[in-house]
């Protein structure tokens, strides 16, 4: 927020910086070259939201925390499976290749948002990387939750009573889009489980209110109509 002329006061939108993949080599036009993106439905969402998106590619990790420093809020996307020498576990045969610098960047991107308690969202991928950031671990398979390669699904999911995220969703059960294959198994320190599918898998994680506004999804809201839960980062962001 800034004062204007005559004490007039204008808001400015919260700056969101959401994080990136890296690719070896992607095509446009008559280009292929290696590029820093992101699927248009993440910024979208943050911008239907009320924020302002900035793209955040892999960097330098020591970076993490001059970079948070100058965001008002923090979305870590979905993406690649997370390596499993990062939570202590061998890889299993079903288990994506790594990508370690976008392992690396991610998860000093959420040391340095914790330690300044910036808001942060973490999705699908955000939401492992947020668990292993705190010492937790993956279950590196799990059947049922992608309904075909390449393809968004559906299923419901449970809010915890007394959570944030039950806050934000307060029915029985919400139905939201969703693409994962693998999920949390130690939770990491401090979290507790805001959701669940009917299956017993965490479906969403949050650090409580004392430690400022932390959550983590499994599921893709950027794939539905559903802005609550981008909103109240947006919300937390701006205030």
């Amino acid at each position: 927020m800034t004062v204007g002329p005559e004490g007039s006061v204008t808001e400015h939108p919260p700056l969101i910086g959401v994080s990136t993949y890296l690719e070896g080599a992607t095509r446009w036009g008559v280009w292929e070259l290696p590029a820093a993106l992101l699927p248009a439905a993440y910024p979208r969402l943050v911008q239907r939201a009320g924020g302002i998106a900035a793209m955040l590619p892999p960097d330098a990790p020591e970076r993490a925390a001059a970079t948070v420093a100058r965001l008002d809020g923090l979305v870590i996307a979905g993406g690649p499976d997370v390596d499993p020498a990062r939570y202590g576990a061998e890889r299993s045969p079903r288990t994506g290749p790594p990508a370690p610098e976008r392992d690396a960047w991610e998860l000093a991107l959420i040391e340095a948002a914790l330690a300044a308690r910036v808001p942060l969202l973490g999705i699908c991928r955000g939401l492992q990387l947020l668990n292993v950031a705190l010492g937790g671990t993956l279950v590196q398979h799990l059947d049922g939750h992608v309904e075909a390669v390449g393809v968004i699904g559906t299923h419901p999911v449970t809010p915890v009573p007394g959570t944030l995220y039950a806050k934000l969703a307060p029915e029985e059960s919400a139905h939201v889009p969703t693409y994962h294959h693998q999920c949390v198994d130690r939770l990491g320190r401090g979290l507790v489980p805001s959701a669940h599918t009917a299956d017993g898998t965490v479906e969403a994680v949050e650090l409580p209110s004392a430690e400022g506004w932390v959550l983590g999804v499994q599921w893709h809201p950027e794939m539905g109509e559903d802005l609550r839960v981008m909103r109240a980062l947006v919300d937390a962001a701006a205030s």
